[in-house]
Protein backbone atom coordinates (compact mmCIF):
# COMPACT_ATOMS: atom_id res chain seq x y z
CA UNK A 1 0.00 0.00 0.00
CA UNK A 2 2.81 2.32 0.80
CA UNK A 3 4.24 2.50 -3.06
CA UNK A 4 0.28 3.14 -4.08
CA UNK A 5 0.36 6.03 -1.53
CA UNK A 6 4.19 7.33 -2.73
CA UNK A 7 2.84 7.21 -6.30
CA UNK A 8 -0.23 9.70 -5.28
CA UNK A 9 2.23 12.07 -3.66
CA UNK A 10 5.10 11.93 -6.64
CA UNK A 11 2.24 11.81 -9.52
CA UNK A 12 0.85 15.60 -9.78
CA UNK A 13 -2.35 14.62 -10.93
CA UNK A 14 -2.79 11.98 -8.18
CA UNK A 15 -1.26 13.88 -5.51
CA UNK A 16 -3.67 17.38 -6.65
CA UNK A 17 -6.65 15.02 -6.44
CA UNK A 18 -5.71 13.30 -3.23
CA UNK A 19 -4.94 16.84 -1.26
CA UNK A 20 -8.09 18.46 -2.42
CA UNK A 21 -10.57 15.09 -0.92
CA UNK A 22 -8.41 15.53 1.68
CA UNK A 23 -9.32 18.96 2.09
CA UNK A 24 -12.57 19.14 1.07
CA UNK A 25 -13.73 15.91 2.52
CA UNK A 26 -15.26 14.80 -0.34
CA UNK A 27 -15.99 15.63 -3.76
CA UNK A 28 -17.89 14.51 -7.10
CA UNK A 29 -15.39 14.07 -10.62
CA UNK A 30 -17.48 17.06 -11.83
CA UNK A 31 -16.54 19.06 -8.58
CA UNK A 32 -13.07 18.45 -9.00
CA UNK A 33 -12.80 19.02 -12.82
CA UNK A 34 -14.27 22.39 -12.13
CA UNK A 35 -11.49 22.86 -9.33
CA UNK A 36 -9.00 21.29 -11.71
CA UNK A 37 -9.81 22.85 -15.27
CA UNK A 38 -6.20 22.08 -16.00
CA UNK A 39 -6.92 18.44 -16.27
CA UNK A 40 -8.09 16.34 -19.24
CA UNK A 41 -12.22 14.99 -18.12
CA UNK A 42 -10.94 11.41 -19.32
CA UNK A 43 -7.17 11.31 -17.40
CA UNK A 44 -9.85 12.33 -13.98
CA UNK A 45 -11.71 9.72 -14.30
CA UNK A 46 -9.12 7.59 -15.20
CA UNK A 47 -6.64 8.49 -12.35
CA UNK A 48 -10.03 8.45 -9.85
CA UNK A 49 -10.84 4.55 -11.11
CA UNK A 50 -7.32 3.77 -10.91
CA UNK A 51 -7.00 5.64 -7.25
CA UNK A 52 -10.46 3.72 -6.36
CA UNK A 53 -9.25 0.26 -7.13
CA UNK A 54 -5.73 0.83 -5.40
CA UNK A 55 -7.64 1.50 -2.05
CA UNK A 56 -6.32 5.43 -2.04
CA UNK A 57 -9.73 6.79 -2.63
CA UNK A 58 -13.32 5.56 -1.89
CA UNK A 59 -17.10 6.19 -3.27
CA UNK A 60 -18.93 7.19 -0.62
CA UNK A 61 -21.87 8.28 -2.67
CA UNK A 62 -23.86 7.34 -5.85
CA UNK A 63 -26.83 9.28 -7.34
CA UNK A 64 -28.48 8.92 -10.73
CA UNK A 65 -28.36 11.67 -12.75
CA UNK A 66 -30.19 11.85 -16.15
CA UNK A 67 -29.64 8.21 -17.01
CA UNK A 68 -25.40 8.18 -15.57
CA UNK A 69 -24.49 7.68 -11.65
CA UNK A 70 -22.54 10.12 -10.27
CA UNK A 71 -20.04 8.89 -7.61
CA UNK A 72 -19.10 11.20 -4.51
CA UNK A 73 -15.05 9.91 -3.88
CA UNK A 74 -13.44 10.03 -0.55
CA UNK A 75 -9.74 9.43 0.85
CA UNK A 76 -9.96 5.89 1.79
CA UNK A 77 -6.94 5.74 4.06
CA UNK A 78 -6.20 7.13 7.20
CA UNK A 79 -3.64 10.31 6.08
CA UNK A 80 -4.28 11.63 10.14
CA UNK A 81 -2.84 8.27 11.70
CA UNK A 82 -0.62 8.42 14.47
CA UNK A 83 2.57 6.56 14.18
CA UNK A 84 3.27 3.43 15.92
CA UNK A 85 6.05 3.57 18.19
CA UNK A 86 9.34 3.67 16.66
CA UNK A 87 10.65 -0.17 17.25
CA UNK A 88 9.85 -3.55 16.93
CA UNK A 89 9.35 -5.34 13.57
CA UNK A 90 7.15 -2.67 11.61
CA UNK A 91 9.35 0.24 12.52
CA UNK A 92 10.24 1.22 9.18
CA UNK A 93 6.92 1.17 7.97
CA UNK A 94 5.85 3.20 10.81
CA UNK A 95 8.43 5.90 10.32
CA UNK A 96 7.39 6.17 6.96
CA UNK A 97 4.08 6.70 7.45
CA UNK A 98 5.47 9.60 10.12
CA UNK A 99 7.46 10.94 7.52
CA UNK A 100 4.57 10.94 5.04
CA UNK A 101 2.27 12.92 7.24
CA UNK A 102 5.31 15.05 7.78
CA UNK A 103 5.49 15.75 4.11
CA UNK A 104 1.77 16.04 3.54
CA UNK A 105 1.08 18.90 6.13
CA UNK A 106 3.63 21.09 3.86
CA UNK A 107 2.12 19.76 0.93
CA UNK A 108 -1.26 20.53 2.25
CA UNK A 109 -0.31 24.41 3.44
CA UNK A 110 1.76 24.74 0.32
CA UNK A 111 -1.22 24.68 -1.74
CA UNK A 112 -3.52 26.72 0.22
CA UNK A 113 -0.82 29.54 -0.31
CA UNK A 114 -0.30 28.89 -3.99
CA UNK A 115 -3.98 28.79 -4.83
CA UNK A 116 -4.17 32.55 -2.89
CA UNK A 117 -4.34 35.59 -5.76
CA UNK A 118 -2.24 37.42 -3.59
CA UNK A 119 0.84 34.95 -3.67
CA UNK A 120 4.41 36.55 -3.34
CA UNK A 121 6.96 34.07 -2.97
CA UNK A 122 9.78 36.57 -2.59
CA UNK A 123 8.27 38.97 -0.10
CA UNK A 124 6.51 36.38 1.85
CA UNK A 125 9.96 34.92 2.65
CA UNK A 126 8.58 31.51 1.43
CA UNK A 127 10.96 28.93 0.18
CA UNK A 128 12.78 25.60 0.44
CA UNK A 129 16.03 23.99 -0.03
CA UNK A 130 18.60 20.80 0.09
CA UNK A 131 21.97 20.87 1.85
CA UNK A 132 23.84 17.96 1.33
CA UNK A 133 26.53 17.58 4.09
CA UNK A 134 28.93 15.22 5.05
CA UNK A 135 29.38 15.11 9.10
CA UNK A 136 30.18 12.72 12.39
CA UNK A 137 27.00 12.30 14.46
CA UNK A 138 28.07 14.57 16.58
CA UNK A 139 28.70 17.49 14.71
CA UNK A 140 25.28 16.91 13.56
CA UNK A 141 23.82 16.72 16.90
CA UNK A 142 25.84 20.27 17.68
CA UNK A 143 24.46 21.92 14.56
CA UNK A 144 20.55 20.56 15.59
CA UNK A 145 20.93 22.05 19.12
CA UNK A 146 22.06 25.71 17.10
CA UNK A 147 19.19 25.12 15.18
CA UNK A 148 17.03 24.93 18.04
CA UNK A 149 18.93 27.90 20.21
CA UNK A 150 18.44 30.05 17.35
CA UNK A 151 14.36 29.05 16.93
CA UNK A 152 13.66 28.40 20.27
CA UNK A 153 12.83 31.90 20.81
CA UNK A 154 10.37 32.37 18.05
CA UNK A 155 8.24 29.59 19.41
CA UNK A 156 7.49 32.20 22.17
CA UNK A 157 6.14 34.98 19.80
CA UNK A 158 2.48 36.24 20.50
CA UNK A 159 0.70 37.59 17.48
CA UNK A 160 1.27 41.19 16.62
CA UNK A 161 1.12 43.38 14.20
CA UNK A 162 3.95 42.52 11.24
CA UNK A 163 4.41 39.35 12.80
CA UNK A 164 3.05 36.14 10.16
CA UNK A 165 2.56 32.68 11.30
CA UNK A 166 4.91 30.39 9.86
CA UNK A 167 6.07 27.28 9.81
CA UNK A 168 9.50 25.74 9.69
CA UNK A 169 10.48 21.99 8.98
CA UNK A 170 13.30 20.09 9.08
CA UNK A 171 14.48 17.03 7.60
CA UNK A 172 17.16 15.36 8.16
CA UNK A 173 17.84 11.92 5.65
CA UNK A 174 19.01 8.67 7.04
CA UNK A 175 22.65 8.14 5.89
CA UNK A 176 23.12 7.39 2.65
CA UNK A 177 25.41 4.69 2.41
CA UNK A 178 28.02 5.36 -0.22
CA UNK A 179 30.67 2.42 -0.73
CA UNK A 180 33.82 4.63 0.10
Amino acid sequence: MEEKIMDCFTHPIKCKLLLELYSVGKATAKQLAETYNDIPQATLYRHLKRMTNDGILKVVEENQIRGTIEKTYAVAIDLDAGGQALSGENVGDAYLQMFMQYVFGFIKQFQAYCKRPDIDILNDRSGFSLAPIYATDEELTTAIAEYVKIIQPLYQNKPAPGRKARTLGLIISPPENYNQ
